[in-house]
């Protein structure tokens, strides 16, 4: 039986992508799965290891999964049209990213539109965020195969952070998603979109004062080490939207597509039954490093609620009334 061929950041910085791809046995179709994230314990990285894991040994002889991390094959800003030219069969990007594609997917963007993780699985459940999946299969070929969850949101910077008025005048990174930068507005602060890759390097020189992330990404990327402190906003949910292209699934015979996307939906539900785990942990992991954490009062939050509410409105139009009433009632 092979072993999980995984292009490890170390590796990929003496070797080329290609070198990668060794592990995978003779006439086996090679399957890349590029995505962003580095760590271990991040619920994405767990999550495409164990895809990997039984893809390679379900369907030996047939797939052959290489997973590439931490932007070793693609960063943010190029892995979708990899996807598109067939570079990578697989991406696990957040559902920020999209806004070139559909504006629905901002739906996962509004602040505090989930109250937390359980609620938004409950929405990608009903028949609207079923729908999602498949969006933009007609006109650009992406085919979700499920949502990955990572986690709720936290805002730091580099000075505490207990009501929004504080981050006034800061510059906080967001993703590529006018929703995160209306939101960003709405403290009467400056977003700056930037890959994630990026990130601590801005932090750490003052490119940028602020972010907002899972404890996840903040752990495994160690934001926590040049910032002030991370506030327990709790204010937007991050999510991945598992994916493929209708080409990879077309190309695939009816027995090995049912087997594959039977595998990817198992995942799925593991990984989004693991991640609370995985957060808390990575919460601890936080304060145990030296990370700071500033909890709020319900009157100190509902402040944050308030400030931020309105962003639902000026995207009602680009949304749907009706999928965001879906989503909030969930």
């Amino acid at each position: 039986m092979k072993k999980i061929s995984l292009a490890l950041t170390s590796l990929a910085l003496a070797f080329s992508a290609n070198t990668a791809l060794a592990n995978c046995d003779a006439g086996e179709r090679v399957v890349k799965f590029s995505h962003v994230t580095g760590g271990t314990t991040h619920p994405k990285v767990v999550a495409a290891n164990n895809f990997a894991e039984r893809v390679n040994q379900e369907m030996n002889g047939k797939l052959c999964v290489e997973v590439f991390p931490n932007s070793t094959l693609f960063g943010d800003s190029k892995e979708l049209e990899a996807l598109l030219l067939g570079d990578v069969q697989l991406l696990a990007p957040s559902l920020s990213k999209f806004g070139s594609y559909t504006d629905k997917y901002g739906v996962f963007d509004l602040p505090f539109i989930f109250k937390d993780m359980d609620h938004a699985i409950r929405f990608t459940k009903t028949p609207e965020g079923k729908k999602l999946l498949l969006e933009m299969d007609e006109y650009a070929g992406f085919v979700g195969l499920g949502y990955w969850m990572s986690g709720m949101k936290y805002f730091s910077a580099n000075k505490p952070l207990i009501e929004p008025s504080d981050a006034s005048g800061l510059k906080f990174r967001v993703q590529t998603s006018d929703v995160a930068k209306q939101m960003i507005a709405a403290m009467d602060a400056s977003p700056q979109a930037m890959a994630f890759s990026e990130v601590y390097g801005a932090l750490q020189t003052g490119v940028v004062d602020g972010q907002e992330n899972t404890w996840s990404n903040i752990y495994t990327k160690k934001f926590y080490e040049v910032q002030d402190s991370i506030t327990e906003t709790n204010h937007q949910l991050l999510a991945y939207l598992f994916m493929t292209s209708s080409e990879f699934l077309d190309s695939l015979s009816a027995e090995d597509r049912a087997q594959f996307l039977q595998i990817a939906d198992d995942v799925t539900q593991e990984a989004n039954l693991s991640v609370k785990a995985k957060e808390a942990a990575n919460r601890a992991n936080i304060l145990k490093a030296g990370g700071k954490i500033n909890t709020l009062t319900p009157e100190q939050l509902n402040v944050w609620v308030e400030t931020m509410k309105p962003v639902w409105k000026q995207f009602e139009n680009y949304i749907g009334k009706d999928l965001i009433n879906a989503a909030a009632g969930a």
